[in-house]
């Protein structure tokens, strides 16, 4: 029996990704092995290192560097974002494919070095080797499977490789959408699991200072406790916390609101009363809250918690706003074409959700671009160890995804 045409395409696809493997491995190693940790954020090093890997192989990359007061205000140190525009005969789509290359600190417990890239048991270990650094390796990858075809392609691929994703985004993709540098007409964010994700939460993120007055441990009397007052404040945070279980998303993936006070600090020694104390909270929304309204509601129960103290004052600063994510029209064909080539490639049904995580992706939509999340990855973030100690991803995910990414290209851009 002969193979179809697209048979034979895809075939051909996935006889150049396994034989340039060990390629794509060794690329993603060296990308671990460049520290992208943020804070501190000083990540165009990273930035430039990808672009000189890139034009080694006769690619054109645009460097956009940040203007370096905006950076320090952000409270990072330097951010250099890249786009490749890979053009191709015939009037077609223009796709994007983005991946970040800022991680969080690597933290305690590691079993194996964080920048190693070390391989063990089919599974390549270190920080961003799941999130999402292996994702520039499997966009790369597929485009140049794509190209390998030696086929009439049509429309174009930009690859934007950013660095603020940790931070919000604001000066990644945003950064590059609000300065018209791009205006795709699809676009592909990575991710770390088989299915194709459409939809995730938002975050809003607050500063909670409380502010008393400084006194002598001997006698308490003469100040006014900010942490005593702070004690009132979590415990109202934490019983909201508690009445957001009973509110339910529509969206298979994700299920509820969610919110925890994620870093304290405060006082000034061991025999003084604490003169203020400063909360970090951290609220996710469900795509189906309104964010505007969910910040009311969070300045005025922290108000409520100490409005009878007398000498504490509160105050309360927004130092993120990352919307949510809702499907657009017109996603529906990329997510049908990644759940079908995933499903050829994994041997598993793929499907279609939402995550509870938030991400770059919604900038995206904010500009009207459809928009899916697909990348490298296990069937779980947790598996992956994301953000943990000893994250790392499976070599065979790895190839399989590029497989998967490479089809899909070539669903919309063969001529």
């Amino acid at each position: 029996m002969t193979q179809s045409p697209q048979g034979d395409i895809e075939t051909r696809l996935d006889a150049w990704v396994e034989a340039n493997f060990d390629q794509q491995v060794q690329l993603l190693q060296k990308l671990i092995g460049i520290p992208t940790d943020t804070p501190p954020g000083d990540t165009a090093p990273h930035a430039q290192a990808v672009a000189a890997i890139l034009e080694s192989w006769g690619w054109e990359v645009e460097r956009h560097p940040v203007p370096d007061e905006q950076v320090r205000a952000y409270g990072m140190q330097s951010i250099t974002n890249l786009i490749v525009r890979r053009r191709y005969g015939a009037p077609g789509p223009t796709i994007a494919l983005n991946a970040h290359g800022d991680v969080v600190p690597p933290g305690d417990g590691w079993t194996r070095p964080p920048y190693s890239g070390i391989i063990e048991d089919g599974r390549i270990y270190g920080r961003a080797a799941a999130v999402s650094k292996s994702d520039f390796t499997t966009y790369l990858h597929a485009v140049r499977a794509l190209e390998a075809l030696g086929a009439p392609l049509a429309g174009a691929v930009e690859l934007h490789f950013t660095y603020d994703e940790e931070f919000g985004g604001l000066l990644g993709p945003g950064w590059l959408l609000e300065q018209g540098l791009t205006q795709p007409d699809y676009a592909l964010c990575a991710s770390f699991s088989y299915d194709v994700i459409t939809a995730h939460n938002g975050c809003l993120q607050f500063e909670i200072t409380i502010q008393g007055k400084a006194a002598h441990g001997s006698m308490p009397q003469t100040g006014h406790d900010a942490l005593r007052a702070a004690t009132r404040v979590l415990q109202e945070i934490y019983a909201q916390a508690d009445r957001l279980d009973a509110i339910h998303s529509s969206i298979p993936g994700i299920t509820s609101p969610t919110m925890i006070v994620g870093r304290i600090e405060g006082g000034t020694n061991t025999n003084v009363v604490p003169g203020q104390v400063v909360l970090k909270l951290d609220r996710r929304m469900i795509p189906e809250e309104d964010p505007a309204q969910v910040e009311d509601e969070v300045r005025a129960f922290v108000a409520r918690a100490v409005a009878d103290l007398s000498g504490i004052r509160v105050g309360i600063r927004r130092i993120l706003l990352a919307r949510a994510l809702r499907p657009l029209p017109g996603h529906e064909r990329m997510a049908e074409s990644l759940c079908r080539h995933g499903q050829a490639v994994f041997g598993t049904a793929i499907g279609v959700c939402g995550t509870p995580l938030y991400a770059d992706a919604r900038l995206y939509g904010e500009h009207g671009v459809p928009v899916v999340m697909y990348g490298a990855g296990p069937r779980t973030l947790i598996e992956a160890g994301a953000k943990q100690a000893n994250e790392n991803v499976s070599l065979s995910d790895l190839q399989g995804a590029t497989r998967v990414v490479a089809r899909t290209l070539a669903d919309f851009l063969l001529a």
